[in-house]
This record gives C-alpha cells, sequence and structure tokens, in this order.
C-alpha cells in the first residue's frame, strides 16, 4: 500500500474528527414503537420500546449517510479491505445518567465505562480506574456529589471515583469490601450505600468515602441477606437485590427493614435471580429478573403490575440474561441486556 504523505493523512484524519455526529437511539427492524401491554389486550399501554444502545453503530452523520471524511480515508488509506470492527458493548451489566444526559454503562466484557454523549455526539471509552490500574470488573455506576462518578468493581474490591470527564479521582472500601456490586447514593444524607455480595451485607460511608456503618448478615430471615447485588433508592427507602434469597428488600435511612416482597416460583413475578432494581418518579418498581430473562414491574408496596421482556433477541424488547436497571429524568428506563450485549430502552408512558 502506498504510503500517505503526512500533510494529506492530517487533513483526512481531521475531517474524521470534525464531522459532526449525531447518536440515534433507532429500534431494531420489527421493533418499532412496541407497545406494553400490547393494544390487542385492549388495555392501555403504558411502556414503549423505543430502541437501544450497542455502541458506535449509534453514531452517525446528521443526514444519516456514511461519513465523508471516514469514506475519503478508507478509499486512499485501503481501509476498506481490512476494515476496523465497531466499538461496541460486550457484557453490560448497569449504568446511569448523568445530569448532561449522558448514559454510562459499566461493561464488564470490556472491563471499561461506556459513555453515550447524545449531545455531543460521541461515545467514549473510560478505563482506568486510579492513575495506575485499569478497571477489573466494573460492575455498578452511581452519580456522587459534584458530579462525580462512583463505580464499584468486584475484582478489585473498591469504590473508585470518577471526575465528570472520567479521570481518577481516588477509591475508597479497600481492605474492607469483598466483593462490592451495587452502588446508590443518598444525595440529601449524603450517604453512599454499597452491595458486598461476598459479605453478604450493605455497607455504608459517607461523601468522603469513610465507614460509617453494616448493614445485614448472611441468612434468610427477614432483614438478612444471601448474595446481594444491585441496590436504588425511592423515596428514601433503599431498595436491596437480596439475589440469593430471591426477593427484594427495603431498608429506612437508620438500616431498618420497612419492605419485603418476591419468592420462588414458577408463575410470572416470582423471583429467582433478581438482580438490577430501579424505581422512577411515579413510585413504580423495576426488577431484572435474570433467570427468566424479565423486566418485572411493580408498585411501591412491592405488588406486581406487570413484565417486560423475555428470553432472546428477536422482536427488539426481549431480553438474554439481564442484569442492570436505571431510570433518568425522563422516566425511560434502561436494561443492561448483558448477552444480548445492548442497553435496551423503553419509554414509561405514565397511568396508574
Amino acid at each position: 500500500m502506498t504510503r500517505l504523505p503526512a500533510a494529506c493523512l492530517a487533513l483526512l484524519l481531521a475531517a474524521c474528527a470534525s464531522e459532526p455526529m449525531v447518536m440515534r437511539l433507532e429500534p431494531p427492524t420489527g421493533a418499532a414503537s412496541r407497545l406494553f401491554p400490547p393494544p390487542e389486550t385492549q388495555e392501555v399501554p403504558r411502556y414503549r420500546f423505543v430502541g437501544e444502545l450497542r455502541g458506535e453503530t449509534n453514531f452517525s452523520p446528521r443526514d444519516g449517510s456514511r461519513s465523508v471524511g471516514r469514506s475519503l480515508f478508507a478509499l486512499i488509506a485501503g481501509l476498506d479491505a481490512t476494515p476496523q470492527q465497531p466499538l461496541m458493548l460486550v457484557r453490560p451489566q448497569s449504568g446511569v445518567v448523568d445530569r448532561q444526559g449522558r448514559v454510562l454503562v459499566t461493561d464488564v466484557g470490556r472491563a471499561a465505562i461506556m459513555v453515550f454523549d447524545e449531545a455531543n455526539g460521541k461515545l467514549q471509552v473510560w478505563e482506568k480506574a486510579n492513575r495506575s490500574t485499569h478497571f477489573a470488573s466494573p460492575i455498578a455506576i452511581a452519580l456522587g456529589r459534584e458530579g462525580e462518578l462512583l463505580v464499584t468493581d468486584s475484582d478489585l474490591a473498591r469504590v473508585f471515583r470518577l471526575a465528570p470527564d472520567g479521570a481518577p479521582r481516588g477509591e475508597f472500601g479497600a481492605g474492607l469490601l469483598q466483593r462490592p456490586t451495587g452502588i446508590a447514593r443518598d444525595a440529601a444524607r449524603g450517604r453512599i450505600y454499597v452491595a458486598d455480595s461476598h459479605g453478604h451485607d450493605i455497607k455504608v460511608f459517607d461523601d468522603a468515602g469513610r465507614h460509617l456503618a453494616t448493614w445485614g448478615t448472611r441468612g434468610d430471615a427477614p432483614g438478612e441477606l444471601n448474595y446481594p447485588t444491585h441496590l436504588a433508592l425511592s423515596d428514601g427507602v433503599l431498595l436491596v437485590a437480596d439475589s440469593m434469597n430471591a426477593r427484594i428488600q427495603g431498608f429506612d435511612a437508620e438500616g431498618k427493614l420497612v419492605l419485603r416482597f418476591g419468592q420462588r416460583g414458577l408463575y410470572v413475578g416470582n423471583l429467582v435471580r433478581p438482580k438490577g432494581v430501579a424505581a422512577d418518579d411515579e413510585g413504580n418498581l423495576y426488577v431484572v429478573e435474570s433467570m427468566h430473562d424479565t423486566l418485572l414491574v411493580y408498585d411501591r408496596g412491592g405488588r406486581l403490575l406487570m413484565p417486560l421482556g423475555g428470553t432472546d433477541s428477536s422482536g427488539g424488547s426481549r431480553f438474554h440474561l439481564p442484569a442492570g436497571v436505571w431510570v433518568d429524568a425522563r422516566n425511560r428506563v434502561y436494561v443492561a441486556d448483558m448477552f444480548n450485549a445492548r442497553v435496551a430502552v423503553f419509554q414509561f408512558l405514565g397511568g396508574n
């Protein structure tokens, strides 16, 4: 292949970098505007499947065509003969939407945080846990104070702080956490809750990372825990996916048990391996039932309202071993559909 002059190469790279891109949240073919419950049931639809996030393929020029800069570069440099694979999610675990509207997704397959930035039309990958260490197994992410991001890494057994631009800012929990998974922050109280799956408890920290308390011991009695995973806050109640006890438990600010629902079984609404848990601003609670590849919707008292999803990826809204779930300020519900290597997105349409 003929070597490009440096000036020509620089010009082409500049064209690629400067071309404005748009993040498009498009449903897969055949799944556009799927409603839940479906219209044929004669029930009022409560959710609409609006699309999915997979990676670099969500970004394209504003007119929808192939990037002119990239096309020229491929033609001259011969890249079309050996095309590069697009940057994609591998095994998404959980996520959060920040104040800028960016969707930040933990990806254990890539050992990184994938940042979908709709406002700026770009995709970023954050790999550094601290200045000298890469992420090994990032599980959950939460919003910290002053725009910080808090990330649990189960293999590194710590919580890492990241600046809004992804730069490492510090860490806490070393020597105390055994296998941290879920994380949630109570902004009103300045408290950070971490699910320690191998400790079978919830560890409570202040915003400085000082350990304040430990809630729970291993067992199956009310208030006890058995491999807790994901966490979320709903009206001041900490929701805990008590995964190996097949239930959700809720604790108040003092660690007192105030909510408990879910049981093993074969019927819709039963729990076998609950993982992700979230809440919207209308009191709906969302639980990922990973064994049955389903997202279950409950009211704030733990009464089942409806299921979403199912096994395989056909139809766009079906899941394969989903993990985390989170909700943004628009009441969009995001599901980390792990073995389908994507984040599925639903819009809550309102209603009781």
